[in-house]
């Protein structure tokens, strides 16, 4: 078995990750593919994400029918910050006979060496590195595999959306049917004072 692990704050979930997902499993023969929203992310400890409960349910609505991907919530029920190391050793305890290919953006790869137990996570995993448009492909030295994802790249971030929702701008057309709709009804990036916040 082939397995892909997507992990990220997804926050909100966007066409972009759909878009890196649906070339993950046809470039690399994948059995299936994973979302994994953090709990807290390590890159990101200053910011207060949405709840996990509301990110993770605008996950599932956008992967409604996709019965390859699936959300598998273990960061989010483990609480705390959420390092990579951690949920690979899960799935490899898991699943023992699988190839784990982890799904990686391409500006997170020079901190690859900086990573918790990040010789040992690179035992467990594949990188499989998310290219940046106009960007050159990204390279480590061992003992991190990489390989790049050709994909369809939209130049497009959760940050920009939650910009964008600040700002009084729609994302119909940069996010999955109904998410548009969850973030206006929980009040999602919008301050307690009624200010719209990223």
């Amino acid at each position: 078995m082939r397995f892909g692990l997507y992990g990220g704050s997804f926050d909100p979930v966007h066409l972009g990750h759909l878009l890196v997902a649906q070339a993950a499993l046809e470039e690399l023969g994948l059995d299936r593919l994973f979302f994994i929203p953090a709990a807290r992310s390590p890159f990101k400890l200053g910011s207060r994400p949405a709840p996990p409960q509301i990110r993770s349910r605008m996950l599932r609505m956008a992967l409604a029918g996709r019965t390859r991907f699936a959300v598998d919530e273990l960061e989010l029920q483990r609480g705390g910050v959420s390092y990579s190391i951690d949920t690979a050793r899960e799935f490899q305890r898991r699943y023992p006979s699988a190839e784990l290919l982890w799904l990686i953006g391409a500006d997170h790869v020079p901190t690859l060496p900086l990573w918790r137990d990040a010789t040992d996570l690179a035992a467990l995993v594949e990188f499989v590195v998310i290219p940046r448009p106009g960007e050159p492909p990204a390279e480590l030295a061992p003992p991190f595999r990489l390989r790049q994802l050709r994909g369809w790249p939209l130049n497009v971030s959760s940050s920009e959306i939650r910009e964008r929702v600040r700002s009084g701008r729609s994302n119909a057309d940069l996010v999955p049917p109904g998410i548009e709709a969850v973030m206006a009804s929980e009040g999602l990036y919008i301050d307690v004072d009624g200010a719209r916040s990223p």
